[in-house]
């Protein structure tokens, strides 16, 4: 695939001799590409006839389903596993891999974004195992009563590798500064800023891969309804975080993709500028300095563990 030309690459059909006649035809993500059959309304129960467009990948339908469709407006995406999300007017390729460009939703827009594997699934993974039984909302509750900084104790969210900024496969998960004094609170506390952290290093490559300034940062997804990791978030990327009326996340992209291929709207800033509002705002509050103070520690945690990380990788 040609991420310039949005479509089958001949220069590498060729050089693998695949014939393009196997491959089926692109569309843009508001495209018709078809409509549904006789047989399938029968099985789904769709109406025969209904027009299908193309949507879009995962990431690409969540960014628009929160209006992340033009340049300077970045999607920032608390799920399972993190994503930092910029719309581009260009394609774009990092050198050394570390985020990740692809075709937007969205005709003549492409977009870059850094991906952290285990972000909520990181505390999803810590509830369960040091805490089953006890709900989301009364482990966080219990995370507030700690201090910024979890008392000196960090953790590195890598449960299943990591992909930006360190495309390792065997990094592996840790608290470190652990002490007899470090409660079940202090370890959810640090998951929570771990994952922030995690977050950080995927926007600070994309503020640094020159596409402009930054006008608003969307936030969305499970984690996003923790006020505390809202707020953590907030004071460790430096910036206000908004978040909008829409939930369905990818889903409600998908649906925007269709609204604009059906006729609704002539395109999918439009359609985003008419279905979606800003609905509340976390500023960076006086703890960012703390933070600011932790992140360079914690940055320095991957160099000096990969080595271990890679030879415990060998024995498993």
């Amino acid at each position: 695939f040609d991420l310039k030309t949005r479509t089958w690459s001949p220069e590498m059909l060729a050089a693998l001799d695949i014939p393009a006649s196997m491959l089926p035809p692109t569309f843009e993500g508001p495209q018709i590409t078809g409509v549904v059959s006789a047989a399938a309304a029968g099985e789904t129960g769709l109406v025969a006839g209904t027009p299908v467009v193309g949507g879009g990948g995962d990431q690409a339908a969540q960014a628009t389903g929160v209006g992340a469709v033009e340049p300077g407006i970045i999607a920032l995406t608390l799920g399972t596993s993190g994503v930092v999300f910029a719309t581009t007017p260009t394609a774009l390729v990092e050198p050394q891999g570390r985020l990740h460009a692809f075709c937007h939703t969205v005709p003549d827009r492409w977009h870059f974004m850094g991906v952290m594997l285990s972000a909520a699934g990181s505390l999803q993974w810590h509830r369960d195992t040091l805490a089953p039984g006890v709900s989301f909302d009364d482990l966080v509750q219990e995370a507030a009563g700690i201090t910024p900084g979890s008392e000196g104790l960090l953790f590195m969210p890598y449960l299943t590798g990591e992909r930006t900024p360190h495309p390792d496969p065997l990094a592996r998960a840790a608290w470190v500064g652990l002490t007899i004094r470090h409660s079940r609170a202090h370890m959810t506390r640090a998951v929570l800023e771990g994952v922030a952290f995690g977050i950080k290093d995927s926007f600070t490559l994309i503020q640094g891969a020159g596409l402009g300034s930054i006008d608003q940062v969307r936030i969305s997804g499970g984690g996003a309804r923790s006020p505390l990791w809202r707020q953590i978030m907030a004071d460790v990327l430096g910036v206000e975080l908004v978040t909008v009326n829409t939930t369905e996340g990818a889903a409600f992209g998908a649906a925007l993709c269709a609204a604009v291929g059906a006729g609704m709207y002539s395109s999918l800033p439009e359609a985003c500028q008419a279905a979606i509002q800003v609905t509340g705002r976390t500023q960076p509050s006086s703890q960012a300095a703390i933070y600011a103070e932790h992140y360079p520690i914690y940055r320095s945690l991957y160099p000096s563990l990969s080595g271990a990380f890679a030879a415990l990788g060998a024995l498993a």
